[in-house]
């Protein structure tokens, strides 16, 4: 196991979409490994390193909020991205006033965590200096100003996270769950696993992977998950 963190992320909504919702969207009750990994990633991450989610505690009551929202209806297709990239005469607006529509959202409110996570080295693609304490460090520094690559958000863009490092000398937060023994959470997904499959045209196949969730006195604990070596493409 490589050096471990422990970071407070928080923020007023947060929507972490099941998969086999396909009309609306409808948040899973709490947040998925790969949003937790990809908070951590959103403040420090570079190629050599790779990290992994040992715990999420919950730490506010997991309380549901339906509303709707303008968005969307359809996306820039690849095919005319890489034709204009090729210098074709291509139109990639989107016209909101034309392509907008209503969707519910049942999502979360007011959620808390305290993500629990560790990096291991890549070392096919670290360099000579990628020591594990190098890259310790670089994360610490970062999470204590408060700076990140881009702003972490809580499923959605649109839901920014906030976020704290909680060092040695901090006082944990108690979870609201602390005195509850059991709650099963159902299948969620843990992550997905990305293998290239032509490198010359850059095509990538992706496989998602599913857990039960389980949480125990307000921890769900994840040391016994594992994903393929080839999840960052490997």
């Amino acid at each position: 196991m490589g050096y471990g963190i422990k970071l407070l992320v928080y923020g007023e909504y947060a929507c972490f979409t099941r998969p086999e919702m396909k009309g609306e969207r409808v948040s899973y009750d709490v947040i998925t490994p790969s949003a937790a990994r990809g908070v951590l990633e959103a403040i420090y991450w570079k190629p050599a390193i790779s990290w992994k989610i040992d715990r999420i505690t919950v730490l506010k009551r997991i309380t549901f909020d339906a509303v709707r929202r303008n968005e969307l209806s359809s996306k820039i297709a690849p095919g005319n991205i890489n034709a204009a990239m090729k210098g074709g005469s291509i139109d990639l607006h989107q016209y909101t006033s034309a392509d907008r529509q209503q969707r519910a959202t049942l999502l979360l409110r007011d959620v808390s965590y305290l993500i629990e996570a560790h990096f291991s080295i890549n070392h096919a693609q670290a360099g000579e200096d990628d020591s594990a304490e190098k890259h310790y460090n670089c994360f610490l520094r970062r999470a204590r100003k408060g700076q990140c690559y881009h702003r972490p958000y809580l499923g959605c863009r649109e839901f920014a996270a906030h976020f704290a490092l909680m060092e040695e000398n901090h006082t944990l937060p108690a979870s609201y769950y602390a005195e509850v023994a059991h709650i099963d959470l159902g299948w969620m997904l843990f992550d997905i696993a990305y293998k290239l499959a032509d490198k010359e045209k850059q095509r990538w196949n992706y496989q998602p992977h599913f857990f039960r969730a389980s949480m125990q006195n307000g921890v769900i604990d994840l040391t016994g998950q594992n994903m393929p070596a080839h999840r960052n493409g490997v």
